[in-house]
């Protein structure tokens, strides 16, 4: 838990929790309203489903006489009852701290992509903080991917991964790699060059100039410009080669982007696809850093 700069306000705390509950409604999360739901907003036991925590802790918290959720908690209350940036700043002052950490607010998903993810939960889509970091996925996008969300520091980044851990690769089809290295760090260089030499982009640069001879190399040829095809290729371990397409999307305001990948119907790519979903998740796990 991160230390405690301000005071706990568990009463206030308690009493903004339910009313952002009361004011969540079933169709801003993508559940179905019920005949026999009376009482507005969400029942207790669905916002600790949405937050990963247990009914109980959530209700102690609603009382007022839980213990200081840690930084991480409450980061996952603030994603699960789909705060803005002011309410989720707001959430952190009642529970005791002065403001959420730089790299803690960056995982915070913006209402509006999480809005979009909730319909979208049959489909293969997963949304990415600024410097690679993959914040949420559907079910789908595990199986096809792996749980990209389990990362720890450096390798929270895909970037990072990209150039230090060579199972980053494996699901991606060979003759992408060099493609996929040189748009990562054609990306990265337009961050560092946006956020400045203090940025987190530019201390990402600086670890990779550090650890990887094959970052080193593209970095020093300066290419600008370079964006991703619509078009990707991966070799999954279960069902082998899909050809998607990717749409992004963008939010501005939280640096996030939203990936959503689709394939050709009747295609052998829209079949594997489709199975992905009926096998499931996948059980690789993140190394720790």
């Amino acid at each position: 838990m991160g230390t405690m700069d301000h005071t706990f306000d568990r009463s206030s705390l308690g009493a903004f929790l339910r009313t952002r509950r009361a004011a969540l409604q079933p169709e801003d999360v993508g559940l179905r309203r019920g005949p026999r739901r009376r009482a507005p907003g969400l029942r207790r036991e669905e916002v600790a489903e949405l937050c990963t925590m247990s009914a109980d802790y959530f209700a102690r918290l609603e009382r007022g006489d839980g213990p200081q959720p840690s930084e991480q908690m409450v980061t996952a209350i603030a994603r699960g009852l789909r705060l803005t940036p002011d309410e989720r700043d707001h959430l952190f002052l009642l529970a005791g701290y002065r403001t959420a950490r730089r790299d803690l607010r960056l995982q915070h998903v913006s209402p509006g992509l999480m809005r979009v993810m909730d319909g979208l939960a049959g489909t293969t889509a997963q949304v990415m903080g600024p410097l690679g970091e993959t914040l949420l996925q559907t079910p789908s996008a595990v199986a096809l991917l792996g749980d990209q969300t389990q990362y720890t520091g450096n390798y929270r980044s895909a970037t990072y991964r990209w150039f230090t851990d060579p199972a980053e690769r494996e699901r991606y089809h060979p003759k992408e790699h060099d493609n996929n290295s040189r748009i990562n760090v054609a990306l990265l260089r337009a961050a560092v060059t946006r956020n400045g030499p203090d940025s987190p982009a530019a201390d990402l640069a600086d670890i990779l100039l550090r650890t990887s001879d094959e970052f080193t190399r593209w970095w020093e040829r300066h290419e600008v410009g370079l964006r991703w095809s619509e078009t990707k290729r991966f070799v999954h371990p279960q069902v082998g080669q899909l050809e998607l397409y990717c749409q992004l999307l963008l939010d501005p305001d939280q640096g996030q982007s939203l990936l959503i990948f689709t394939a050709t119907p009747g295609t052998a790519s829209h079949e594997r696809l489709a199975l992905l979903a009926v096998l499931g998740t996948d059980h690789f796990v993140a190394d720790p850093e």
